[in-house]
C-alpha cells in the first residue's frame, strides 16, 4: 500500500505498519483483541513465513499456525484423517524429524550459509525410501518403520534401530532409543548384539541437534495442547504502569538485580524485543519458551520524543546500565523546534506516538487546513477534537499557519536514533517501511546493550535475527562496542543492503556476514559460523508483528498467525546455539 493514504479511506486496508496506533486513551483490552479509538488500521510488517495448507481446514491451519508446511500436513491428514489429531502431529514431528538425511546437510554453503529454496527445514522435508546399508522401507506406516526410518536418518544404522527398538520396546521415544544406542555404542565389547567390526561411526553433533530440533516441537506441541486443555491462556504477564521496565536513565535504581532460571544463563546472552500490546496470554507464551524470563516493559517515550511500547526478554544484567551521550530530544519541541512559531495553544502534544510505516495524504493534510482557516482564533472543540484526532493519528506537525505536515523520512531517522541518511538512496516509500519496521528504538535498546560494554571491551561476535536496517548493530556501535563478527539474517533485500552501506560507511573491521532467511538457518550453517570466530556472544531479535499489533483488526492471531509464529525459530535458532556451545565448552 503506498504510504501517501489518508486516513479517510484506509478503514479496510491493510497498512504495512508494525505497531498499534498509540493513541492517549488507548487501553489493553481484556478479550484476545484490541481496538484503537478513531484508529482502523490493520498491520503489516516484517518477513513472512512460509505458504499456509493446501485447504481452509482448521485442522490444516492449525498444524501449519504450528509452524508445519501445508505439504506435510496434507500428507499426515492424508494418513490418519482429520479426527485423529494427535496421529497427525506425532507424524509431523516424526517428518520434521526426519527432514533431511546428513549427507544432504553437509552440502550447507558454509561461504553464506544460505540456500536458493525457500521454505524452512519443515518445508524441504521429501520422501527418503533409501537406506544404508543396502536396506529400504518404502511409505512406512508402521510405528515401527517410522522410528527406524527417524533414527536412520539421525545417522544411525536400520541395524542399530532395530535392535533398540527391540531392547527398549515399541512405546520408547526417540530419546530413548538415541541412549541406548549411544551407550552400546560406547560399550560395543559387552553388547555381542551389535558388530564389532569397525564402521565410519554417524556424525554425532549432527545427531545432537536433530535430536534437538524433535524436542524442541514436542516441547512446543506440549505447550500448545497443554494452554488447550486446562484453559491456561489467561494473562499473566501484566503491563506496568508506568511503562519503564526495569529502570530508565531517569528513575535507573528500580531493580538492579534477578534471579533467572538455570535454562536462561549464557553464554551466550540474548535480547527478543516485541509489541507489548500483544493479544492475551501472548507475552505468557515467549516467556515460557524463552526460559521463563520475565519480560522487561518500556515505552521509549522516555528515552526519545516519540512512543513506543515494547517487552523485551533478555538475560543481561540490569546494574551499570547507562544511557547514549548526547541524549536525544525529549520532546517535539527539542526535536523540532522550528515548528513552537506555529503550534496552536489547543494542541498540548509533547510526545509523538509510535512511528509508522506510512504517511498522511496531501488531502488529509489540506482538510485540516480548510477546517480551521475560517476562524480568527481558536477553532470550537469539535474541529479542535477532529484535528488533534487526525495529529495524533499520523504524527503530523505544524508547519505554518494552520498548516500540518507529516514527518520527513530523515526526521524520523533522528526521533529512532539513527545516523543522518541512514536509509537514504533507496526509495521515500521504502525509507517509511524500513523505519517503521525497524528493531528499535536505537536508545532503548542501547541502555539495556550498555552493560555489555565492560564485558567485551575487545569486541563482540553477534547473531542478529531479523535484523531490519540494523538497530541493534548501531547501538552496540555507538556504545563503543567493537563489533568482531555479525551474522545479520533480514528478510528485505533492501534492508541488508542499508545495513551492508552502513557498514562500510562506519569503516568496521569486522566481518558482517548477511543472510536471507531465518527458516533457513539450521544447526549445521550455525556450527559453522561457531567454530570460525569462537561462538556468538550476544543473539539478538525481533519477530514480525504483524499478527500482533493492536491496529491489526483482521489478522490479530498472535503467535498463531502466519507471520508472527516466526517467533519459534527466534527460539529453534538460540536453543541450538546454546546447545552448540554447551557441547564445544
Amino acid at each position: 500500500m503506498d504510504g501517501n493514504t489518508s486516513g479517510e479511506d484506509g478503514n479496510d486496508i491493510d497498512w504495512n505498519t508494525e505497531d498499534e496506533l498509540e493513541i492517549d486513551n488507548f487501553t489493553l483490552s481484556s478479550s484476545s483483541s484490541l481496538t484503537v479509538p478513531g484508529g482502523e488500521a490493520v498491520v503489516g510488517c516484517g518477513e513472512s513465513s512460509s505458504s499456509p495448507g493446501p485447504s481452509n481446514s482448521k485442522v490444516v491451519d492449525h498444524f501449519v499456525g504450528m509452524g508445519f508446511s501445508g505439504k506435510m500436513v496434507a500428507k499426515a491428514i492424508q494418513e490418519h484423517g482429520e479426527e485423529n489429531t494427535d496421529s497427525i502431529l506425532e507424524t509431523l514431528l516424526t517428518y520434521s524429524a526426519l527432514e533431511s538425511s546428513p549427507q544432504e546437510q553437509q552440502q550447507v554453503d558454509c561461504n553464506h550459509c544460505s540456500s536458493d529454496n525457500e521454505g524452512s527445514f519443515l518445508d524441504d522435508f521429501s520422501d527418503m525410501d533409501s537406506f544404508s546399508d543396502n536396506e529400504e522401507i518404502i511409505n512406512p506406516t508402521s510405528e515401527k518403520e517410522k522410528k527406524i526410518l527417524s533414527l536412520v536418518n539421525m545417522g544411525y544404522t536400520v541395524e542399530e534401530a532395530s535392535i533398540a527398538i527391540e531392547r527398549c520396546g515399541l512405546d520408547s521415544t526417540v530419546v530413548e532409543l538415541t541412549d541406548f544406542i549411544f551407550a552400546a555404542q560406547t560399550a560395543r565389547a559387552e553388547d555381542v548384539n551389535f558388530p564389532l567390526e569397525e564402521k565410519p561411526r554417524p556424525n554425532h553433533a549432527y545427531k545432537k541437534r536433530k535430536l534437538l530440533e524433535y524436542e524442541m516441537l514436542k516441547k512446543k506441541r506440549q505447550m500448545r495442547l497443554g494452554n488447550q486443555t486446562t484453559g491456561e491462556d489467561d494473562e499473566t504477564v501484566h503491563l506496568p504502569n508506568p511503562m519503564v521496565g526495569f529502570g530508565i536513565p531517569s528513575e535507573p535504581c528500580l531493580k538492579t538485580q534477578r534471579n533467572l532460571p538455570e535454562g536462561a544463563r549464557g553464554p551466550p546472552y540474548f535480547y527478543y524485543e516485541n509489541v507489548a500490546l500483544a493479544p492475551k496470554g501472548v507475552w505468557t507464551t515467549i516467556s515460557r519458551f524463552l526460559y521463563d524470563v520475565q519480560p522487561e516493559f518500556v515505552d521509549s517515550k522516555y528515552f526519545c520524543a516519540a512512543a513506543r511500547k515494547r517487552g523485551y526478554v533478555h538475560n543481561l544484567p540490569l546494574d551499570n546500565r547507562f544511557p547514549l551521550i548526547p541524549l536525544p530530544p525529549n520532546t517535539i519541541h527539542e526535536a523540532f523546534p522550528l515548528t513552537r512559531k506555529w503550534w496552536p495553544s489547543w494542541d498540548t502534544r509533547t510526545k509523538l506516538n509510535c512511528l509508522q510505516t506510512c504517511i498522511a495524504s496531501a488531502k488529509l493534510t489540506e482538510r485540516i487546513r480548510k477546517a480551521i482557516e475560517d476562524y480568527d482564533g481558536e477553532p470550537p472543540l469539535g474541529v479542535q477534537k477532529y484535528v488533534l484526532d487526525e495529529c495524533r493519528k499520523w504524527n503530523l506537525v505544524w508547519v505554518g499557519r494552520n498548516k500540518v505536515a507529516p514527518l520527513e523520512p530523515d526526521e524520523v531517522e533522528m526521533l529512532l536514533g539513527f545516523p543522518k541518511n541512514h536509509t537514504r538512496g533507496i526509495s521515500r516509500t521504502d525509507r517509511y517501511k524500513s523505519l517503521g519496521n525497524s528493531f528499535q528504538v536505537v536508545d532503548t535498546v542501547a541502555y539495556h546493550l550498555s552493560v555489555l560494554r565492560e564485558m567485551f571491551p575487545n569486541g563482540i561476535n553477534l547473531l542478529s535475527l531479523f535484523s531490519g536496517i540494523g538497530g541493534a548493530e548501531i547501538a552496540l556501535h555507538r556504545l563503543g562496542i567493537p563489533l568482531k563478527n555479525v551474522v545479520s539474517v533480514e528478510k528485505s533485500a533492501v534492508n541488508r543492503s542499508v545495513v551492508r552501506s552502513w557498514w562500510e560507511q562506519t569503516n568496521q573491521r569486522g566481518n558482517l556476514y548477511d543472510l536471507e532467511d531465518v527458516q533457513q538457518l539450521n544447526g549445521d550453517s550455525l556450527e559453522h559460523y561457531m567454530n570460525l570466530f569462537g561462538g556468538f556472544d550476544l543473539v539478538v531479535g525481533g519477530s514480525p508483528c504483524n499478527n500482533l499489533a493492536g491496529s491489526n483488526r483482521h489478522h490479530r492471531d498472535g503467535l498463531e498467525g502466519k507471520e508472527s509464529s516466526l517467533f519459534y525459530d527466534y527460539f529453534r535458532i538460540l536453543d541450538l546455539v546454546k546447545c552448540i556451545m554447551s557441547k564445544n565448552n
